[in-house]
C-alpha cells in the first residue's frame, strides 16, 4: 500500500479533484443535461430545472467516483505515459488508500442522492456505468484486447441514457438514439488521439489498436467509423426528434469529421491526427447543442 507525502489542505484539495478529470465530467454531465433537457416536451417547469440539478449532481458525482478509481488502477500505466503522469496517483502524492476512500465516498454519495432524489432506475444505470467503465473497462478490457474502445465505449456512451431516464423514469428510443452516436463516435475520437500518442500506449504495455494492427489499419478504421456515425447522426430526424435544423447541422459536422478522416487516411501527421481528435470534440458537442437548439426553437 503506497503512503502519500504530507501536503497542505488546498493542496490535497486540488489533488482529490483532479482525480475527478474534470475536462470529462465536464463532457458527461453535458451529455446527461442534453438527454434530460429533450426527455422534456417545451420549456421546462421548475420542478424539472430543480430534478434535473439534482441528477446532475449525482451523475457527477459518481462519475468522478469512477474517474479516482480508474486514477488508482492506471498509476503505473499513467506514470510510463507523458499525456497522464501528473496525476497524483501516477506521482504518488495520493495513497492508494486515499484514492479509493474518495472513489468510495463520491459513488456512494452520487448514488444515494440519484436513489432518494432522482429515481431507483437512474440510480441503478448510473451505478451500472461505474461498474462498466471502472471495473470491466478498466480492469478487464483494456489490458486485454484493441477492442477496448469499441467494447468499454458502451460506459461512455451511456450519460444521455441516464439523463432521459432522471427526468421520465425510463429509457425511451430517442435516449437509445443518442446513446448510438457516442458509441460510435468514442472509437475514430480515441483512435485519433492513439495514433499520435503511440509511443506513449507502446511504453504503457497497454493493447491500443495502432500499437498491436498499426498505423495505416487505424486509419482505415477511423474512417470507416466515420461514415457509419454519419448514419447514427441522422437518426435523430429520421425518428422524428428533431427538425432540418439539425439535419443540416448533422450532415455538415459529420462530414467534416469524415474529411479529416480521410485526409489522415491518405496521408498521416501527428499534426493531422491531433487536428482530427480537437474536431471530433467539436463534433459531438455542436451536434448535441444543434439538437438542444432544434428542440426549442423549431
Amino acid at each position: 500500500m503506497s503512503v502519500a507525502p504530507s501536503v497542505s489542505y488546498p493542496s490535497l484539495v486540488r489533488q482529490f479533484y483532479a482525480l475527478t478529470k474534470p475536462r470529462v465530467v465536464q463532457l458527461i454531465v453535458f451529455c446527461a443535461l442534453i438527454g434530460m433537457v429533450l426527455a422534456v416536451p417545451g420549456l421546462p417547469t421548475l420542478a424539472d430545472v430543480q430534478l434535473a440539478l439534482v441528477a446532475c449532481l449525482g451523475i457527477w458525482l459518481v462519475a468522478g467516483a469512477a474517474a479516482a478509481f480508474n486514477c488508482l488502477v492506471e498509476k503505473g500505466i499513467d506514470a510510463k505515459m507523458k499525456r497522464t503522469s501528473w496525476r497524483p496517483t501516477a506521482r504518488g502524492e495520493l495513497s492508494d488508500r486515499q484514492a479509493l476512500v474518495f472513489s468510495a465516498l463520491l459513488c456512494s454519495a452520487g448514488s444515494v442522492l440519484l436513489y432518494v432524489w432522482v429515481n431507483p432506475l437512474t440510480m441503478w444505470l448510473t451505478f451500472a456505468t461505474f461498474v462498466g467503465y471502472a471495473v470491466v473497462y478498466t480492469v478487464i478490457l483494456k489490458p486485454l484486447t484493441p477492442q477496448n474502445i469499441v467494447i468499454g465505449g458502451a460506459s461512455g456512451a451511456m450519460p444521455p441514457v441516464l439523463g432521459w431516464a432522471a427526468m421520465t423514469g425510463d429509457v425511451g428510443p430517442e435516449a437509445l438514439i443518442l446513446f448510438l452516436i457516442i458509441f460510435l463516435w468514442t472509437p475514430p475520437h480515441f483512435w485519433a488521439l492513439a495514433l499520435y500518442r503511440v509511443e506513449d500506449y507502446r511504453k504503457s504495455g497497454l493493447p491500443m489498436l495502432p500499437v498491436t494492427h498499426g498505423n495505416e489499419f487505424t486509419r482505415l478504421q477511423v474512417l470507416l467509423y466515420t461514415f457509419v456515425l454519419l448514419a447514427a447522426c441522422l437518426m435523430p430526424f429520421v425518428y422524428g426528434m428533431s427538425s432540418w435544423f439539425y439535419l443540416a447541422a448533422a450532415v455538415v459536422l459529420s462530414l467534416g469529421f469524415i474529411g479529416y478522416a480521410f485526409a489522415l487516411w491518405r496521408s498521416y501527421s501527428d499534426e493531422l491526427a491531433r487536428r482530427t481528435f480537437r474536431f471530433s470534440l467539436i463534433h459531438l458537442s455542436l451536434l448535441f447543442a444543434a439538437l438542444l437548439i432544434d428542440h426549442y426553437l423549431f
